[in-house]
């Protein structure tokens, strides 16, 4: 049997947020239908969203889903 290590979903939210210099917290959390506290969580990476809502992410970024979204193991 293998063993493996606990595996996170993790993101890269708040690198992209920040790259577009004009995308608030409050602004892309108004985009995806969410509140700016939801977004705070998932930027800290402590609160995985629904498939839904990361897909909606994903969307108003306009990237793919796996250039805002990756699996990763836990430290």
């Amino acid at each position: 049997m293998v063993k493996r290590g606990k595996g996170k979903i993790r993101n890269h939210i708040k690198r992209i947020r920040l790259a577009r210099t004009d995308w608030t917290q409050a602004g892309l959390a108004e985009k995806v239908g969410a509140t700016r506290q939801t977004i705070i969580a998932i930027e800290a990476n402590k609160y995985a969203p629904s498939l839904e809502l990361a897909f909606e992410i994903a969307r108003a970024f306009e990237l793919p889903f796996e250039d805002v979204f990756y699996y990763g193991e836990c430290p």
